[in-house]
């Protein structure tokens, strides 16, 4: 798999967020889940939370540092992945794939416009 796969878009903060319809999954990117370094816990949002844009939503930490989470997109979150409960790893081994964080009903789709796309992404992780 590509390190930014083309199929999602990204946030400054290095969260990922993959649309399909008006429903839209979230998760860490690969560079964080590198700079992170072994993640031990994952704080997932409550469904039925009320996600807003580059808000906190959530926690992840690891050997290195605790960091917030950062919603790339606002809306109800409908589903979380509760296997990082007991497998928080699942960000560092498989973080564009049964690492997601949390799925959620879109409030405005037109947030989209605001992140960047994989070559954007790459760009700003090159440094």
């Amino acid at each position: 798999m590509p390190d930014h796969p083309d199929d999602r878009r990204y946030s400054r903060e290095h969260e990922w967020v993959r649309v399909d319809g008006d429903h839209a999954e979230i998760g860490i990117t690969s560079y964080a889940a590198g700079e992170l370094g072994d993640i031990v816990f994952v704080e997932v949002p409550e469904i039925g939370a009320r996600l807003s844009q580059f808000a906190a939503f959530g926690v992840v930490e690891s050997v290195k540092a605790v960091s917030d989470l950062f919603a790339p997109v606002s809306g109800e979150v409908t589903e979380v992945n509760a296997a990082l409960r007991d497998q928080p790893e699942l960000l560092n081994s498989d973080p564009f794939g049964a690492g997601w964080i949390a799925k959620v009903k879109l409030a405005d789709a037109r947030e989209l416009d605001s992140l960047l796309d994989a070559a954007a992404y790459a760009e700003l992780t090159a440094g």
